[in-house]
């Protein structure tokens, strides 16, 4: 598929019928980092920093690389982007419990370990994605319906982060998808749920996601579309990936 730009000139957005429009779909299922806020970047910051510290005492190991990010991690839940990096440097971890120690050298320690990191950070205050706080309201006066999909368990502390919680009466995060047993990105299984729980059916939902792995569970499913946004993934990636469209900033499609 080629893009097509818009009237005003926005490479990735549909100027015309071959592509659907997202307003003839009844909801917008939303990735949350990255395509609501941009917490993505601290998800970026906290794995590099809990990656640097712990490849600092396993000797002969490449070290953290900006392309591991996207490459092993963006998009997954906690735990496989943990197993996904250490897998591409040749690490085999005990799995440990759920709850472990953070200090401990396990796959669940080191997933907790980051987390401690994000919160941290995000503790400070987190501002939404002013284009796509503007696409948000549009789809809501519109009358569509919305709902938060994200491998994230701290989707609901970003959303009230952002004054954004209220928007939301849906939100399945990483803590639901463990409870109900849904396989996380690229499973179009959370995504799914989300729109049972919106008591529509897939077709009517449009997927918005920065990640590949998210695109790729939007394209598996048979939603009405794919909307990708290129917070530095790659347009084409995405594009490759399963995206009916990619924008930079969703306020392009208003």
């Amino acid at each position: 598929m080629t893009e097509r730009p818009n009237a005003s000139g926005h490479p990735g957005a549909s100027s015309g019928s071959t592509l659907p429009s997202w307003t003839t779909a009844s909801a917008i299922l939303f990735d949350l980092d990255g395509v609501l806020t941009p917490t993505a970047v601290v998800h970026e910051r906290a794995w590099q920093e809990l990656f640097d510290g712990y490849l600092a005492s396993v000797p002969g190991k490449p070290g953290y690389r900006e392309s591991d990010y996207f490459d092993h991690i963006d998009g997954k839940p906690r735990f496989d982007g943990v197993r996904d990096f250490l897998t591409s440097r040749g690490i085999e971890l005990p799995e440990g419990p759920t709850d472990d120690h953070p200090d401990n050298e396990t796959v669940q320690g080191l997933g907790n370990r980051k987390n401690l990191i994000f919160n941290d950070i995000v503790s400070a205050g987190v501002d939404a994605y002013e284009g796509s706080v503007r696409f948000l309201e549009a789809a809501l006066a519109r009358g569509l319906k919305v709902a938060v999909v994200s491998s994230s368990r701290n989707a609901p502390s970003v959303l009230h982060a952002a004054g954004l919680d209220a928007h939301f009466t849906v939100v399945v995060d990483g803590v639901v998808a463990a409870a109900e047993g849904l396989p996380g990105k690229p499973s179009p299984a959370t995504y799914e749920y989300a729109a049972r729980l919106l008591k529509l059916p897939s077709e009517a939902c449009v997927v918005v996601e920065d990640a590949v792995s998210g695109v790729q569970a939007g394209r598996a499913g048979s939603f009405h579309s794919v909307i990708g946004v290129d917070r530095g993934a790659g347009r084409q990636t995405l594009l490759e990936a399963g995206a009916t469209l990619v924008v930079n900033d969703l306020d392009e499609l208003l």
